[in-house]
């Protein structure tokens, strides 16, 4: 099982981006806390980080046939593109949206997200531990893409 974690925009600067809001973790060491997590559950991660719309619209769709589970942070493309929300439609992988900040708590333009629906659910507001909680969610949807998985095989047997 694989799972892809997509870090939009100015994620690249954790740790010195607004840390009153961010925190003081990097990027690196976010990734490296839930390598961990992924490896003592036997699920292989990979990360990609840009600063671009269209290299999150091609990861997105280059993890077709590829990963189990997105975790995708757009961060300020959340509220502006269609082609995010487009990308993840179209390879109908569970996606799970996360934000680090309670965007609800946050400017008015940040209460409005165009990936939400078609994201399997959203975590939001508990800082980089919102993460480590996508993680979570993400490993129980590869256990049960394996259980039905298994199950079908049985049937087919």
């Amino acid at each position: 099982m694989k799972i892809t974690v997509i870090q939009g925009p100015n994620l690249n600067m954790l740790g010195i981006r607004e840390r009153s809001i961010y925190g003081a973790i990097t990027l690196e060491a976010l990734h490296e806390g839930l390598k961990k997590i992924a490896e003592q559950n036997g699920i292989e991660v990979e990360f990609h980080q840009s600063n671009l719309e269209g290299e999150i619209v091609d990861r997105i769709q280059e993890s077709y046939g590829e990963s189990d589970v997105i975790i995708l942070n757009a961060a300020a493309y959340t509220h502006t593109s269609i082609a995010i929300r487009d990308a993840i439609s179209a390879v109908n992988i569970p996606t799970i949206e996360v934000h680090i900040s309670n965007t609800a708590r946050r400017e008015e333009f940040r209460h409005t997200s165009l990936i939400s629906a078609v994201c399997a659910g959203i975590i939001t507001g508990f800082g980089p531990f919102t993460y480590h909680l996508a993680m979570l969610a993400a490993i129980q949807i590869c256990n049960e893409i394996a259980a039905q998985k298994a199950a079908q095989n049985s049937q087919n047997a």
